[in-house]
């Protein structure tokens, strides 16, 4: 059951529909008709009404007006989605309480292959301004892509890879924007030409400079470290014809960004058994004075990341009988980058990987149709100097899946899916010899779709899902200065750290998740209101076995664990002139045993006006985020703070070619601090800042 902190959330829904609801007799009369939402992610040409699947789709407008410099602050705001952000240059989607790695980042269906679920302070290879599409799955519908991804899916389409030949023999696109908070400067452009019959040619790049962001109410006006600077360029071939494609792209990334709050005053904390010792001579660590550990006096370390990427797709049609489409994705990664202080290389980190998944949609059998398919793939991840916590790693992973969907009447649609899943993990160079990990996972939800009235659906989901640990997560063994943390991993003591007493033995973790979500994509009001409820048995989580100041010594362990919350937002058009938002979400989460998981966002719930004219949108957005006071025992409580945002979007002549916007952000100046962070009470986000912006597509 909800607490009273939780309220406010459903209660602005509910508030919305009922003031509405003379508007909801009357949408027959005034209907606004909205195209069918295809969701790529879930594999099936099928209009998303009909599944079973909580999601949130960001394209066009919203997402060039919403674009940050992170994939996680250009998501924050979506239902259900917050930010864990560490800076400027880093910061991961967090769904329902959850963030990598239990959810994943994909590239058009393609595992990203990056660092970023092993530390915070490690950013997400991708760039908001090359990507056309974002799809957010929350709960069971990540079953396709793994039990792994309790939390969710965020897959992004992009066009590097042709898949259509351009209309006039050439298409694409320019795009700029830059604000004021950070002085920001990015751009980005894309072509695609027709280079033969069924060739086509696909050149894109980007760039992004902005410089440490401001914040307001604080002694410093800009938050040293903050700065971000990136640069990406791809080149990719296709190969068209009428029943499909086959392309490739090459894309080159490069990355420097500040490292704020990461402190090296521990750095000489290590364990003797249970115990944290702070102290370089072994006497008691409560006696310690960590100003004596580190000069500061080379300024804020930073990470300097370069990546090299393959993507192959592939899509024919009609290929063989009863089958009505083949899907392939494949990719090689090779990725690295430094973290750096007063210019000497501190810690490398490299991954390399790559992965291969076909799908199969097959014709419809006794009435079933879906989609059957496979997946391998292989990374080596390897860590050298101060934060080398991980021995070197190589993992390979294999994956059979199933989804099926049976439309029973005109009322009622049936899903089904299930997934096997196989994980090994070895070390090597290790001195030692630690042991392999091979784990198998399966995982399985049904879902049904009722369509009581025309336009308005009732879905309830239930999934068992499978998580098998990663390999921080089993060979962790050292200091983690981002998490302000010593690691020790689920593997005995005498392979990693702690005592015999912190031993367990290791287990997959299981997610037994229900949800239910009520549904309306046409008429004069629109909503998507959802509960969720997730158990998951096993939870990996960092227990606390000592705690110096603000660095702890941590043993993965494992305990049962429960997060049950809420999503709504529901939209409605008055007249064609107006339409009149309520969104909110809120995630409770707390081990079977007592007590509070860190870092759950707390509730948010607001209301956005939109104003039309003919060439010209206006937005006005206030919500909430509340005080976060369900915390673990060595958490602080984070304030909560009001946020109000406006924008103009402007298409001149009402070319939909041409698109300009100015959008100003936190106009109250307020101080925002975000739970989900591990800077939460150390580094404030941005102040006010005002974005312009304008693309031309061609």
């Amino acid at each position: 059951m909800l607490n009273n902190s939780r309220q406010p959330v459903l209660a602005l829904a509910i508030a919305v529909l009922a003031s509405s609801a003379s508007a909801a007799t009357h949408a027959d009369d005034t209907p606004v008709q909205l195209a069918p939402v295809r969701v790529s992610a879930m594999a099936l040409d099928e209009d998303a009404d009909q599944l079973a699947v909580p999601y949130s789709v960001m394209e066009g407008d919203e997402l060039l007006l919403r674009n940050s410099a992170t994939l996680g602050e250009t998501l924050n705001g979506q239902p259900g989605v917050h930010a864990d952000s560490f800076g400027g240059g880093s910061n991961r989607p967090v769904i329902r309480g959850q963030t990598a790695p239990r959810v994943s980042v994909l590239s058009d269906g393609a595992s990203l292959l990056d660092a970023s679920a092993i530390s915070p302070d490690h950013a997400v290879t991708a760039e908001p301004l090359l990507i056309r599409r974002v799809e957010v799955l929350r709960g069971p519908a990540a079953l396709l892509y793994g039990g792994g991804a309790i939390g969710g899916v965020v897959n992004l389409l992009d066009d590097k890879i042709p898949t259509h030949m351009p209309h006039a023999g050439a298409e694409g696109f320019v795009a700029v924007r830059g604000n004021t908070v950070a002085n920001e400067r990015a751009g980005a452009a894309g072509l695609t030409l027709q280079a033969s019959e069924h060739l086509a040619v696909r050149v894109e790049g980007s760039t992004r400079d902005a410089d440490d962001y401001e914040v307001h109410g604080f002694d410093q006006l800009r938050v040293d470290g903050t700065y971000a600077r990136s640069h990406n360029g791809a080149f990719g071939l296709s190969w068209i014809t009428p029943r499909g494609y086959i392309g490739a792209a090459y894309s080159y990334r490069t990355d420097k960004y500040g490292l704020p709050g990461h402190s090296h005053e521990y750095e000489g904390c290590h364990p003797h058994g249970a115990s944290l010792h702070c102290d370089p001579h072994g006497h008691d660590h409560h006696s310690h004075d960590h100003n004596e550990h580190h000069d500061h006096a080379h300024g804020v370390p930073y990470v300097d990341l370069v990546s090299e990427r393959l993507d192959v797709r592939g899509e024919y049609r009609d290929p063989l009988p009863g089958i009505e489409r083949l899907r392939l994705r494949a990719s090689y990664t090779d990725y690295a980058h430094d973290e750096i202080e007063g210019g000497v290389v501190g810690t490398r980190f490299e991954n390399l990987g790559y992965e291969a998944r076909i799908e199969a949609e097959h014709a419809a059998v006794a009435g079933l149709h879906g989609v059957v398919g496979v997946q391998y793939g292989f990374n080596r991840l390897r860590t050298v100097g101060t934060e080398a916590f991980l021995p070197q790693t190589e993992s390979e992973t294999a994956g059979v899946f199933l989804l099926e969907h049976y439309t029973l009447n005109d009322q009622w649609h049936l899903e089904a899916g299930a997934r096997q899943d196989y994980q090994k993990i070895r070390t090597r160079h290790d001195p030692r010899d630690l042991p392999s990990s091979r784990m198998f996972a399966t995982s399985a939800s049904v879902a049904a779709t009722w369509q009581f009235l025309p336009d308005y659906h009732l879905s309830w989901t239930a999934a068992h899902s499978q998580r098998l640990p990663h390999a921080q997560e089993l060979y962790a063994r050292g200091v983690h200065l981002a998490t302000n943390t010593y690691e020790c991993g689920l593997f005995p003591s005498i392979y990693t750290c702690g005592d015999a007493g912190s031993d367990t033995r290791i287990k997959r973790e299981s997610s037994r998740n229900i949800g239910v979500n009520l549904r309306r994509n046409h008429g004069a009001l629109t909503f998507d209101i959802g509960l969720f409820h997730n158990h998951i048995g096993n939870y990996i989580y960092a227990r606390t076995l000592d705690q110096f100041e603000d660095f702890r010594l941590i043993k993965y362990s494992q305990a049962d664990a429960e997060f049950t919350g809420a999503e709504a937002e529901a939209t409605w058009f008055p007249s064609d002139s107006y339409s009149l938002t309520a969104f909110g979400d809120t995630v409770r989460a707390r081990f079977d045993n007592g007590g509070n998981l860190p870092r759950i966002p707390a509730y948010r719930a607001g209301l956005r006006l939109h104003r039309y004219w003919d060439t010209v949108i206006g937005e006005l957005e206030y919500y909430r985020v509340g005080t976060q006071r369900d915390i673990a025992d060595y958490e602080q409580r984070t304030p909560g703070h009001h946020m109000v945002n406006a924008a103009l979007t402007w298409q001149p002549r009402g070319d939909e070619r041409y698109t300009l916007f100015v959008r100003g952000t936190n106009l109250l100046r307020e101080k925002v601090w975000h739970h989900s962070s591990f800077l939460a009470h150390s580094v404030p986000e941005p102040g006010r800042s005002v974005s312009l912006g304008a693309r031309l597509t061609f």
